[in-house]
């Protein structure tokens, strides 16, 4: 698998990602989750994904913050206390991660949270970076093979005998869509139809998208790097 970027830049991104964060939270007084949706909306998330030069070596952590908010000035220099927060590492883990993997920050997020992230600090940040990368890559391919159905129902925490009643269609039916032993993009238009209604969502939820990247991502020794 490619990396992202050239090896260069890696720790100057790492720690830029880090200091984001942490100042996006403890100087702006932001919440970590509702910071991250910004950063993802940005231009400089999909900048930073690519190694622009002029995103990872031309800015610092804090001047990315604010760009994130679209403001550029006006702010006091933070000093960053000598043990890092739980949010620095995060961001430093996570540069590391989406750096080896070449995914998108949108595509690791969006089965691995940033706050869950946040969470494997402990004991994560005592061990090699590469044993954070393992655990984020299990979770993120157990997530992603899930079919939309199964994430669905989960979601709205049904069982699949309750679905089944309540959508009316056979419980082995629903079974084969979530195993993936049934296309649900070939099933019949009333049993997508059913299950929407009763998981109060769009038909084409529901389906699956077949130009989706399913390349699972590399763990174990195919990863190679430092802890913190």
């Amino acid at each position: 698998m490619t990396n992202a970027y050239d090896r260069s830049y890696l720790e100057k991104a790492r720690i830029s990602l880090g200091r984001m964060l942490d100042y996006a939270v403890y100087d702006l007084n932001y919440d970590l989750p509702a910071y991250w949706k910004l950063f993802l909306a940005s231009s400089v998330s999909t900048k930073f994904e690519r190694g622009e030069a002029a995103v990872l070596a031309g800015r610092s952590g804090v001047e990315l913050a604010l760009m994130v908010i679209g403001k550029d000035d006006g702010y006091e220099k933070p000093l960053f206390p000598e043990e890092k927060s739980e949010e620095y590492w995060a961001g430093w883990a996570l540069a590391y991660y989406q750096w080896k993997t070449s995914l998108s920050f949108s595509q690791i997020t969006e089965f691995v949270p940033i706050e869950e992230i946040k969470g494997l600090y402990t004991p994560y940040h005592e061990m090699d970076i590469r044993q954070f990368c393992d655990r984020v890559s299990e979770l993120y391919n157990e997530r992603k093979q899930q079919t939309n159905l199964k994430k669905r129902r989960i979601a709205v925490g049904l069982s699949q005998s309750q679905l089944a009643a309540l959508a009316g269609i056979p419980i082995r039916t629903i079974q084969q869509y979530e195993q993936g032993q049934k296309d649900i993009n070939r099933a019949r238009a009333e049993y997508v139809i059913s299950l929407s209604r009763v998981l109060y969502c769009d038909p084409q939820f529901l389906l699956e998208n077949e130009s989706s990247e399913s390349e699972k991502v590399l763990t174990g020794n195919q990863k190679k790097g430092t802890g913190l």
